[in-house]
């Protein structure tokens, strides 16, 4: 599939603004099964100053200041991909228990299970703790091979939790989440995260796009998509598998990957810090466009 992804975020403020500084990660990453065409950022007004470099995880980030006052702010990431069906990787390695994954985790020190040890620990939106493994263990009985206990735990909150967009927010802690059993994408990979971690998994949060069709007989609304969330968990033989709770489905063709990280504070959209325009509105608007 190609597509063709127009992600703009604007602010609106109150008074002007007389400088601000900006940290970016709106471009897609380059993958086995996912190849970046074309890719642009315009900020407006122009910066004064501006850098693209690869971040800690190797998410595109560009960091850019503006040293003059303004009073609105635009960023547009535009985005040409192609994305390929993903190998099958739910294969003979699948029967790997879940235990054994766990173990190895802990014990091995070499190659990739080096970096994901980084990703069985706490981070700033995913504490585990016991009502999050209390929540995991119906979905991990001994002996169950991995891919199957994830699955089932995928199932499971896309089952028992209602996609809610105005219960939560960034400030909502996750155990709100679990005890109200509403949320968002980014709280259901917040919320599979934690289980995965408090039963001694590595699992990461990622953050990009799902092309979204509208219902049958009704037109396409252009700027009416949005951003979209979920995880991945490590599987030693077979590397990070991606799981969607919100959609109760392996990503594939029609998931586009923009960053990963710890949890949602790694990947942020587009954060910063300016200096005055009081009060501000946010307009943000995401379309996904799939191409002949």
């Amino acid at each position: 599939m190609r597509y063709r992804v127009t992600h703009i975020t604007e602010f609106l403020y109150e008074a002007r603004v007389g400088l601000c500084y900006n940290e970016a990660r709106l471009l897609p990453r380059e993958l086995p099964h996912q190849k970046v065409l074309a890719s642009e950022l315009i900020i407006d007004p122009a910066p004064n100053d501006r850098d693209e470099r690869f971040d800690y995880f190797g998410n595109r980030t560009d960091y850019f200041s503006l040293l003059l006052p303004h009073d609105r702010l635009a960023v547009t990431a535009l985005s040409e991909v192609e994305v390929q069906r993903r190998p099958d990787l739910f294969g003979d390695a699948c029967g790997l228990p879940w235990e054994r994954v766990r173990d190895r985790l802990a014990q091995e020190r070499t190659g990739a299970l080096v970096e994901a040890v980084q990703f069985r620990l706490d981070s700033p939106f995913v504490a585990a703790d016991e009502a999050l493994r209390q929540y995991a263990s119906p979905s991990f009985p001994e002996g169950r091979p991995l891919t199957e206990a994830v699955h089932d735990l995928m199932g499971r909150i896309h089952r028992e939790f209602k996609y809610d967009p105005h219960f939560s927010t960034l400030a909502t802690p996750l155990k709100e989440v679990l005890a109200h059993r509403s949320g968002v994408c980014q709280d259901f990979a917040h919320l599979a995260i934690g289980c995965l971690r408090t039963m001694g998994l590595a699992a990461r949060y990622v953050s990009g796009y799902i092309e979204t069709l509208p219902p049958p007989g009704q037109e396409r609304l252009v700027g009416a998509d949005a951003s979209h969330a979920w995880f991945s968990v490590c599987h030693p033989e077979l590397g990070w598998l991606d799981f969607d709770p919100t959609n109760d489905q392996v990503p594939a063709e029609q998931h586009i990957v923009l960053a990963w990280g710890r949890d949602y504070s790694d990947v942020t959209p587009l954060k910063g810090v300016a200096y005055g325009g009081g009060e501000h509105k946010l307009k943000v608007s995401v379309d996904v466009m799939r191409l002949e």
